[in-house]
């Protein structure tokens, strides 16, 4: 079982920056895949960046690339979504999310707000 606590959103102007972070718990975190979606209102959860299980690579949702960056404390047992450029369409809830190996997406955690002001 993995528990994810999700935080760092909040309100800022567009073109500032945020850094969520994700803290699991769990032994075998840093040998699963993870990811962050999110889910604006009135829309589906959409996915935004993931790492592979080893951390070595990484993917980027086109509307995210070159102004969202992932990175790892393995130490720690957290991921981090650094989010710069900020833009009023990326105001939503952003999940993190992790699970074994070909298994899918198990665990959530329950999601952190973020707000961009226009």
């Amino acid at each position: 079982q993995v528990q994810l606590v999700e935080s760092g959103g909040g309100l800022v102007q567009a073109g500032g920056s945020l850094r969520l972070s994700c803290a699991a718990s769990g032994r075998t975190f840093s040998s699963y895949p993870m990811a962050w979606f999110r889910q604006a209102p009135g829309k589906e959860r959409e996915f935004v960046a993931s790492f592979t299980w080893d951390r070595r690579s990484t993917n980027y949702a086109d509307s995210v690339k070159g102004r969202f960056t992932l990175s790892t404390d393995n130490a720690k047992n957290t991921v981090y979504l650094q989010m710069n450029s900020l833009k009023a369409e990326d105001t939503a809830v952003y999940y993190c999310t992790t699970g074994p190996r070909g298994e899918g997406w198990s665990f959530w955690g329950q999601g952190t707000q973020v707000t961009v002001s226009a």
